[in-house]
């Protein structure tokens, strides 16, 4: 295995140990569907994500980095910038493309038929940050491989950037209690937990709502912003009306999930994909 997946790989356990010991000891809510239920299906999507990556490009993009590099591909490659300008700038590049895939995502019925599999967790904790389908995976794959061929980001850049986004997507779904002073002050300049739970309400105008994974200043600039759940965060509920059923937190219901319409007979027409 190569050194950056090395440090993916070390990074995200340290983190996933971290938060999940944190959600024993604060927890922001009371589960009602236990982890032992759902964690094996939702670290059981993240193996099958990984393979996947794996097969379709072995290098990574970090390797996709050093080719834009080796081939002068990318504006970065193209004008001469200090790092000090240049770093941050391509991270941000990056951030706000995550941003705006993860918005198109809900607002392209095709696509929200792959991401709603990541909304039908009926619980929000750490894992929920790891239970994407491996077809939007490889989707946001092919996004962020164009996004570094645009912007030339560095290979340290994109490893970066890379830890960091899988860091922050544990981070923001973990069921973590936070001094509403931290919160606050967290808020300024990174998605804290509480403020990225309300885009998992079953609530449709909370659900498209605080798109951001890392900063939360294009929710801000883009007027997608929303401070708290309307019911707030003790009583609110998680996940899709149209798909209520426990068997939903399965791995093969997971993995069939963008190939299926509501399992909730109960729900009107109009309701059926919210």
């Amino acid at each position: 295995m190569d050194t950056p997946s090395v440090l993916r790989l070390l990074s995200g356990a340290i983190a996933l140990t971290l938060l999940a010991t944190a959600e024993i000891a604060i927890p922001r809510r009371q589960q009602t569907h236990k982890r032992f239920k759902r964690w094996p299906h939702n670290v059981g999507i993240l193996g099958i994500d990984v393979l996947c990556v794996r097969l379709i490009l072995p290098a990574g993009i970090v390797g996709i980095a050093l080719f834009a590099e080796q081939e002068g591909l990318g504006l970065l490659n193209t004008i001469s910038l200090p790092a000090w300008l240049a770093t941050p700038g391509a991270f941000l590049f990056l951030d706000l493309t995550i941003y705006g895939q993860h918005v198109a995502l809900h607002r392209i019925p095709f696509l929200w038929t792959l991401h709603r599999t990541h909304h039908t967790d009926l619980e929000c904790d750490v894992t929920t940050g790891i239970r994407f389908h491996p077809f939007e995976i490889l989707l946001s794959l092919a996004l962020k491989i164009i996004a570094i061929l645009i912007i030339g980001a560095s290979a340290t850049t994109v490893l970066i950037f890379e830890i960091a986004l899988h860091t922050m997507s544990l981070f923001n779904h973990a069921n973590i209690r936070l001094p509403k002073t931290l919160d606050h002050a967290l808020r300024l300049v990174l998605v804290t937990p509480d403020m990225h739970r309300v885009h998992h309400s079953a609530i449709s105008t909370e659900t498209n709502s605080n798109f951001g994974f890392g900063v939360p200043w294009w929710d801000w600039m883009f007027q997608t912003y929303r401070a708290q759940p309307e019911l707030g965060h003790t009583n609110m509920a998680i996940g899709l009306n149209a798909f209520p059923e426990k068997n939903e937190l399965r791995l093969d219901r997971l993995l069939t999930q963008p190939f299926r319409r509501t399992v909730n007979p109960r729900l009107p027409r109009s309701h059926q994909e919210n």
